[in-house]
């Protein structure tokens, strides 16, 4: 039936800083939630291959520091290039179960010169392919250390069955303009992803489904002490200042009129699995439609620029 989707949301670890191993984790995962016919499979931000923990532990803003520049160059390396094919094992995957994916990573993209790194989510559909990458578009406090700011390219919405999906990374979910740009476009299943913790959960996935009368999925990821590799550089001055927990989880669903379908989990690794009604869109925004009947147009209106950003442009 197309007014249902099955969905999954994937509340893993990575394993920090190492892309094959963490994209051997992902792809283990898209098997096991194919497995339960998943239609949707939701990651958390910057999962590939892991948030960046360090800044906040190791003198993140300290000048030329060499822990935080051999770090830095150590994240980079990890950074997915998707020009670069490394997101086809999980496309791949996606096409065979026919699932749609959507992906936080770190993205090297070579078309602002391959060596600055943003915080990008990919949407991969039922076919297997990326139809957007979006680059989160204001890095929150420390993030900005290691993280560039993205543009407007990847504020799209996608048709999945009946639905319209939508996504933004961590605190984008707080801008009110960047929601609108996705509501405006049909938006009513939004992907709202974490590095992890039910501090930044609890309170605005409920807002957002009651705000736009659409489902909406937090999907955070964990991170533990344990989760840290032997051979990160610098492990012991990460270690040091590191609680057991950094991320704990949080991931949760509400229904189009704000109310819980699944309260945040904490502390748990694995898949979360839920089936959503799309008419349940419809009876909410009998009352409520933000870009709808109950918007102003003529007194209010959003423009949003798409245009992906770089820095040269060549005509040959």
């Amino acid at each position: 039936m197309d007014n249902v989707l099955k969905v999954a949301l994937a509340q893993i670890a990575p394993v920090w800083l190492d892309k094959l191993a963490t994209l051997k984790k992902i792809e283990a995962t898209i098997v096991a939630a194919a497995k339960e016919n998943a239609e949707l499979l939701v990651f958390g931000e910057a999962l590939l291959p892991g948030y960046p923990f360090w800044l906040a532990l190791t003198n993140g803003a300290g000048w030329d520091l060499k822990i935080n520049k051999e770090l830095h160059a150590h994240y980079v390396r990890n950074a997915i290039q998707i020009e670069a094919g490394e997101l086809d094992g999980v496309c791949k995957l996606a096409k065979e179960h026919h699932m749609a994916i959507y992906l936080g990573i770190i993205e090297r993209p070579k078309n602002r010169g391959g060596h600055s790194i943003y915080c990008s989510l990919v949407y991969i559909d039922q076919n297997g392919k990326i139809q957007s990458v979006h680059r989160k578009l204001q890095p929150t406090y420390d993030e900005r250390l290691t993280w560039a700011s993205g543009d407007g390219n990847g504020l799209q919405v996608h048709a999945l069955k009946q639905f319209k999906v939508g996504g933004l990374n961590c605190w984008e979910n707080w801008m009110p303009l960047p929601r609108t740009a996705l509501y405006g476009q049909g938006e009513n299943l939004h992907i709202a992803v974490w590095p992890g913790s039910d501090h930044n959960t609890k309170d605005i996935t409920r807002f957002i489904a009651r705000e736009s009368r659409s489902y909406v999925i937090s999907v955070s990821s964990l991170m533990r002490r344990e989760d840290f590799p032997k051979d990160t550089p610098h492990l012991n001055a990460i270690l040091e200042n590191a609680p057991d927990v950094l991320a704990n989880g949080g991931s949760c669903m509400a229904g189009p009129d704000g109310e819980w379908l699944l309260e945040p989990v904490l502390n748990e690794e694995g898949l979360l699995f839920h089936t959503l009604d799309f008419n349940r869109v419809y009876e909410e925004r009998q009352n409520f439609d933000p870009v709808g009947h109950y918007s102003r147009p003529d007194v209010t209106k959003l423009i949003v620029n798409r245009e992906r950003q770089s820095t040269v442009e060549f005509e040959d």
